[in-house]
């Protein structure tokens, strides 16, 4: 395994919502947020930027406008569209799942715990029945909701 690649593989993985979320705040030039990113280390490559901006404009969920600079050319300022807004509301449902069933594997693999608590069976048996009666006996299955915790010695 590329320990390198498989790093910027996550990076590149959750870009599209870093983006949408920084857009989020308020109209933004394209520089800004390059600068959030680096600063986050989450991209450092201006050539990834402009190409991911023109996709999401293309999707429909995100706009810009051209404000005149009195420092050079025009800016493109940055906003999200209603379609961007609710795309990010369902990656933002998205990203607390994943990363709650990251920490539970996480936090399981520290503390030496299997990842996935196994299937508890119960078996419920009735006292025995009277010699012309048919036996009835209950079986079910209890998943815990999550991995036990082990307890820290004091």
């Amino acid at each position: 395994m590329n320990i390198e690649n498989a790093q910027v593989q996550m990076r590149k993985g959750i870009l599209e919502f870093c983006i949408l979320h920084i857009i989020s705040r308020g109209e933004i030039y394209a520089s800004d947020m390059l600068d959030e990113l680096t600063f986050a280390r989450i991209m450092v490559v201006e050539g990834t930027l402009y190409p991911l901006l023109t996709r999401l404009k293309n999707a429909g969920l995100l706009d810009y406008k051209w404000v005149e600079s009195t420092s050079g050319p025009p800016r493109k300022y940055y906003m999200l569209t209603e379609l961007g807004r609710n795309s990010l509301e369902s990656l933002n449902d998205t990203w607390h799942d994943l990363s709650h069933s990251v920490m539970q594997i996480v936090r399981a693999q520290a503390n030496g715990n299997a990842v996935a608590p196994p299937v508890q069976t119960a078996v419920e048996v009735q006292p025995a029945p009277p010699a012309n009666a048919s036996l009835n006996i209950v079986v079910s299955e209890t998943v815990p909701d999550s991995v036990p915790q082990p307890k820290q010695d004091q």
